[in-house]
């Protein structure tokens, strides 16, 4: 398996890793930030009571997770009073989306190649 320097070579100049991504796939690469992700997306805004009454983990840990979630663009929060709600920024996720879209580009690209080769190789 090549090493994080050489993946540079291998994948070429638009595909290499980009720092700004980073905190994104982190935040979303642990299971517990990516449930409550989905929840904030899927149920609209939660104060973090109702986040933790559906969480795992503690209250501290939700603030954590919360934490993470937020410092990576993916939440926001809003103050009501002695409660702070959290809410999913999806347009957060485009920097995902982009880098998907580039992977199945270079991955087709791959394949095609394979198969010419392999056509090549049969004849």
């Amino acid at each position: 398996m090549p090493h994080a320097q050489d993946t540079a070579q291998v994948t070429g100049p638009d595909i290499g890793p980009d720092i700004g991504q980073d905190a994104l796939f982190r935040s979303l690469a642990d299971p517990t930030r990516r449930a409550i992700f989905e929840r904030l997306c899927r149920d609209g805004e939660q104060s973090v009571g109702a986040l933790t009454a559906q969480a795992s983990v503690s209250q501290p840990a939700v603030s954590k997770h919360l934490a993470v979630l937020k410092q990576a663009g993916l939440v926001r929060d809003r103050q009501a009073g002695r409660q702070t709600h959290y809410s999913a920024d999806v347009s957060a996720l485009a920097p995902l989306a982009d880098w998907t879209r580039r992977m199945t580009g270079f991955w087709e690209a791959r394949f095609d190649a394979l198969e010419d080769l392999l056509g090549r190789m049969d004849q």
